[in-house]
Order: structure tokens, then sequence, then C-alpha cells
């Protein structure tokens, strides 16, 4: 094993004919052992070292799933990406995966394990934003969406209120608490900070997902963290739709940046797949501009949509369309 090389593993997801699993492979990241502390400096170092990383590129990997065995090799930024069918029927829940990365001899230098989650054959599947959807992030100012960053930790950023509520409702929507409906969060956040969005969502009691985000980033780009990427985003979504064909869909964003654009190409795209729209109202002066591109999918594909300011009005609308109970 080379110690300094280092595998890391994000929720895939999947079912048996069409399982999908993302990593990194680094050939350097800072050791990072998170501390839940109001101390600005303690804050402040470990987002740091969140994008103190070099990545591993194109090095041979190996997938290891249920005695299958799948081979593939990093790109250039040290990302992988495994997409299989599975040998032996997969049952809904979460199962274990290990990714190897592998030296010229075919010596595994180190090893990573993740999960993928196969959904419940559910009638509905969620795909949401994070930043001013969930988790209050000022993602349209730059200054304040990296004061967000720095002072708080992943158990003080702050949710909206109400999120926990209308997310576990949209999770049992038309099923049961042991059959609940897949999420997936969709963000032009990076990879960098997957742990740190994981505990942030575990802490406030959100339902578990799979989480698809955007292209890592070094320490130099930190400035940059989550305005780029939107195109990607959307392929992101695609990629989603495609692999649950039989799934309708509710898409939850904001108009703090690019939600309302997205969403209204998907809806173009797969009109007969996407059950309802909802966007936060985190801009008021982009509210126009989003209430036409909602307004325009209700009449071309009569799907219902909903611009709210808090997540009371979302629940109140998702009943009256009979999403939730």
């Amino acid at each position: 094993m080379n110690k300094s090389v280092s595998v890391k593993l994000y929720h895939g997801y999947g079912h048996t004919h069409n399982l999908v699993v993302y990593g990194h492979v680094f050939r350097f990241k800072a050791k990072v052992k998170q501390v839940y502390s109001n101390n600005l400096f303690v804050n402040v170092l470990h987002l740091l070292k969140l994008f103190v990383l070099k990545p591993y590129p194109f090095v041979k990997v190996r997938l290891l799933f249920n005695g299958q065995t799948v081979l593939g090799h990093t790109e250039y930024d040290g990302f992988f990406k495994f997409e299989w069918k599975a040998e032996k029927e997969v049952s809904a829940g979460w199962h274990k995966v290990k990714v190897e990365a592998l030296n010229d001899k075919s010596e595994v230098m180190s090893a990573g394990e993740g999960l993928v989650y196969v959904p419940h054959i559910t009638q509905y599947g969620f795909i949401s934003d994070i930043d001013d959807t969930v988790i209050v992030s000022h993602s349209a100012t730059i200054v304040r969406r990296l004061r967000e960053l720095f002072i708080k930790n992943p158990r003080t950023r702050k949710t909206f209120a109400d999120a926990r509520k209308f997310y576990n409702l949209l999770a049992g929507a038309n099923t049961d608490e042991f059959q609940p409906n897949p999420f997936f969060y969709v963000s032009s956040s990076e990879w960098n900070l997957y742990d740190y969005l994981l505990e942030t969502f575990r802490h406030n009691k959100l339902p578990e997902g799979a989480f698809l985000l955007n292209q890592i980033k070094r320490w130099g780009d930190l400035i940059k963290t989550g305005r780029t990427g939107h195109e990607g985003k959307l392929m992101r979504v695609m990629r989603i739709l495609d692999a649950f064909p039989n799934q309708k869909f509710v898409l939850i964003g904001d108009n703090s940046q690019k939600d309302p654009t997205i969403y209204t190409r998907i809806a173009n795209k797969y009109p007969g797949k996407i059950e309802a729209i909802y966007i936060r109202n985190a801009r008021p002066d982009k509210a126009a501009e989003a209430g036409i591109l909602l307004k325009e999918v209700e009449t071309l594909h009569g799907i219902r949509t909903c611009l709210f300011n808090h997540n009371e009005e979302a629940m109140c609308h998702s009943k009256q369309i009979g999403l939730i109970d």
C-alpha cells in the first residue's frame, strides 16, 4: 500500500441493471479531522484543508461489488465513474462497494469503501439543489457565501425553516416509512465539500440520499467555490432521470443562480417524467423571471409548479396537488 495515495468514494445509486458510483483517487490529500467548533480559526483551517489535495490522473482502478469485478481508470483530475450491470439481483437498500487504485504492476496502492443506494420501487423520486434551497448559503454574493463557509461548521450551518419537515414528508409521499422515496442532491458545490455536506444533512435529519457535486477544486480556486458548473449540473440531473425510466420526479431548487433555467430545460426534454417543480424565491428581484419560466412549463406540459418564499407554502401546495398527505 502507498500511504500517500487515497481513494475516496461517494454514495452511488441505481438498480440491478444500471449501477453507478463515483469517486476520486488522490496522490496526496491533507488529513482532515472535523472538529465541530465555534472558533473561527479552527473552521477556516478545516475548510482550507478540504482544498489541499493533488489528484492522481489516469491511474487504474478496480471496483469490487458482490463478487463482481469491474476495471477502469481515473480522468485527468483523478475522478472516476463506474457504471455497470449487476450479475445478481440487488435488493432495495444500501450496499457496500469497494474501489482499489492499482499501480502499473496491478498492485493495490490504496482502497476505499462506499455505498450504493438501490431505491424501492416507488412512484416518485426527488432531485434537490442544496445551496439556498436547503442550506442558507447566499450563493449570489461571493463574500457572503465564503463567510458562511468559513465561519460555520457543518453542524452550525443553517437550514431553512421547516426544511426537515418538508423533505421528510416528501420522502414518505405516496409510500410508507419502510419504502422511502429516493432523494438525489445535485449541486454546483465541489466534491471537496462532500463530507461537509453529508454531515450537515445528517445532523439536520434530512433524508439520506446520493449527492452529485461539481468538479473538484484546488486551494487556489477556493474563491470560485460553487460559482461554476451549471451545465454540468444539467447533465447530472439528466443522468438520474435516464437511470430511473419508470419513476416520475419532483425538482426542487431556488432562483439564486440557474435552477429555473436548468429545470425548464429538463421539463422540456422529459415532460412526461416531471411531476412538479418547486423554486425557492431566494432572490425577490428575480421572482418575475422565475415565474415566467414556471408558467411556461405549466402551460406547455401541465407540470405543476410553485415559486415559494417559505417551506410552509411549498408544503401547502404539495398537499393541494396530492403529492403529500
